[in-house]
């Protein structure tokens, strides 16, 4: 059974949180390189993989007691907000050599299956290990409702890698990394005190 309150609440965090990633500037920058909607498949394919891995490892976490559970949920949040807060002081410089980066990465003679491909790879090694994937493991472990959170996580990269691909450009025009990153951060935050506030029910 779906919990749509799990989805929206995993789509909302991690939402929020990979906006600001070297993901979406990654998918960015290739969809200007390559055609956008097989960069935006081979994302979307990379993003299913770790997505399906982080909700394995979440659903292994969850056999753990509740209350190791929700302490470790909770510092996680509360790391990911330092972590955000910490890059918001250098992600408006770091955003063109991160620009730069990512497009020595793009394929620009490459068609079809083959931008697929560079695409899902690049992502591929740029998610692991990356704050969307921790918390999603978190989120798994502290709601035990792997399906709703794997709907939610992964709608929500979509979501931003789809962004990306159609609107990133006018939207890093408009909205400064740094911004982003205190939203994310926030959000993080938040996500914590709600996690203690169900310990303490």
């Amino acid at each position: 059974m779906i919990d749509l309150l799990v989805v929206a609440l995993a789509f909302g965090a991690i939402f929020v949180v990979e906006l600001p990633d070297k993901t979406f500037i990654a998918t960015l920058v290739m969809s200007t390189k390559m055609r956008p909607l097989f960069v935006w498949i081979g994302v979307a394919l990379a993003f299913l993989v770790q997505t399906g891995v982080a909700v394995g490892l979440g659903t292994a976490a969850s056999f753990l007691p509740d209350l190791l559970v929700h302490v470790v949920a909770a510092v996680m949040f509360l790391v990911g907000a330092i972590i955000l807060f910490r890059a918001a002081r250098t992600a408006d410089a770091e955003e063109g050599a991160q620009e730069d980066e990512y497009a020595a990465k793009a394929d620009t003679g490459a068609h079809g299956f083959k931008v697929v491909a560079t695409s899902f790879l690049v992502l591929f090694a740029a998610e692991w290990g990356d704050l969307s994937q921790l918390l999603t493991i978190s989120l798994v472990a502290k709601y035990d409702d792997p399906l709703s959170v794997f709907l939610g996580a992964w709608g929500a990269l979509l979501a931003v890698s789809g962004l990306a691909v159609i609107v990133g450009r006018l939207l890093l025009q408009r909205v400064r990394l740094s911004v982003l990153h205190h939203v994310g951060a926030a959000v993080c935050v938040f996500m914590a005190a709600l996690t203690v506030w169900e310990m303490t029910r």
